[in-house]
């Protein structure tokens, strides 16, 4: 009876949990409307409401995608961290490794030729060092990421955010990205997702992937930390600044310093976003169990092949707002309308693949190179 239950526990903790992949999808889709309405500077051409809309995926689609990573990695090693096998730690490790330095690589790619909103080189740095945390305590893990968050709030006010970009093209142009200080300063302090805070999405993502998502009682509790953390953080945010703006700031500093918004990304901003990941992606989870129906399945594939879209969206997506001279100075309802439609695209191409195919082409590689 021993025997059976562990290894029942043991196929379990395996099983692929396709809520994931789910909110890997709609994700995507986020990172979609927010890239296409910047690429085609469209982001303050439109409705009061849409310009909402939009500023609501700003920063949260990729909170959710780099969170879902950590996740995955947590899944990936859970072995290892349980047995403690030096070796089979090692080996994770180094699989770890090869896969940051790939992603690392194509970002890099992705930048030189023009994309300079890539988060792949950025989550391939994410990956590497978590890497060398895989087996560290949930408490000393917790306490890395409380570290990181006040560091980067000290950077923040301690140096000009807005270095190293463009005076007239601001968060569009960076002028020394491929100096080594600049390099290190974009990587590291106030690029699109430095290093110092957005780690934390990733480290955040471990610390839930160590947890039993199968357990429902343990979903509830995870959901309802993540809306109690959004909740008083966006609470929060709104009466400290107007507290402080009364007396002590002008409006630009308190905003600096208490919004929750991506630029910069200060503390406010990484709890209220690692509240409403962890919403979407518990919300994923329920949904994806409750509801069977092609079009779940449909985007829980389309998720699951989230590398290659990421890739394509550069050079298919933008290549055909190009092609129709559509790049500059579009409304924001037309960039949405594509960035949807898009989308749609992707999920049709999925499912098509996925019928002759086991995973996507860049999956496929990236497994080839780090199995």
């Amino acid at each position: 009876m021993s025997f059976k239950g562990e290894k029942m526990k043991k196929k379990n903790d395996h099983r692929r949990i396709e809520g994931l992949d789910f909110a890997r999808a709609l994700a995507m889709l986020g990172m979609f409307i927010v890239n296409f309405g910047v690429i085609t500077g469209s982001t303050a051409n439109g409705s009061t409401g849409l310009i909402a809309l939009q500023n609501l995926f700003e920063g949260r689609a990729s909170a959710v995608f780099v969170m879902l990573a950590g996740i995955g990695t947590a899944f990936m090693t859970r072995q290892a961290r349980d047995t403690k096998d030096p070796m089979l730690i090692r080996q994770n490790r180094y699989t770890l490794w090869k896969r940051s330095l790939f992603l690392f690589a194509i970002g890099m790619v992705l930048y030189a030729i023009g994309w300079t909103g890539d988060i792949l080189h950025y989550y391939g740095v994410y990956m590497f060092v978590a890497a060398c945390l895989i087996v560290i305590s949930k408490k000393t893990m917790i306490l890395l990421i409380t570290i990181i968050l006040i560091v980067s709030q000290w950077l923040q006010i301690q140096f000009n955010y807005l270095a190293g970009w463009h005076p007239t093209y601001v968060l569009l142009e960076y002028l020394d990205f491929w100096t080594p200080t600049g390099f290190t300063r974009n990587l590291m302090f106030n690029g699109y997702h430095p290093v110092f805070p957005w780690i934390c999405f990733f480290l955040i993502g471990m610390l839930i992937g160590n947890l039993d998502l199968t357990n429902r009682t343990l979903r509830k509790g995870l959901l309802a930390t993540g809306v109690l953390l959004v909740t008083m953080t966006e609470t929060f945010s709104t009466v400290i600044i107007k507290v402080t703006t009364v007396h002590l700031l002008d409006i630009e500093s308190a905003l600096y310093l208490f919004d929750t918004g991506p630029i910069p990304p200060n503390m406010m901003y990484v709890l209220s976003n690692s509240g409403s990941a962890i919403v979407l992606i518990v919300c994923s989870i329920y949904l994806v169990e409750k509801c069977k129906n092609k079009v779940i399945e449909a985007l829980v594939i389309t998720g699951q092949m989230s590398l290659t879209h990421y890739v394509g969206h550069v050079f298919i997506g933008i290549g055909i707002l190009i092609i129709c001279n559509k790049l500059e100075n579009q409304t924001l309802a037309f960039s949405m309308l594509y960035a949807c439609c898009y989308f749609i695209g992707c999920v049709v191409v999925s499912v098509w693949w996925r019928a002759n195919h086991n995973r996507g082409p860049l999956e496929s590689i990236l497994r080839k190179w780090s199995p």
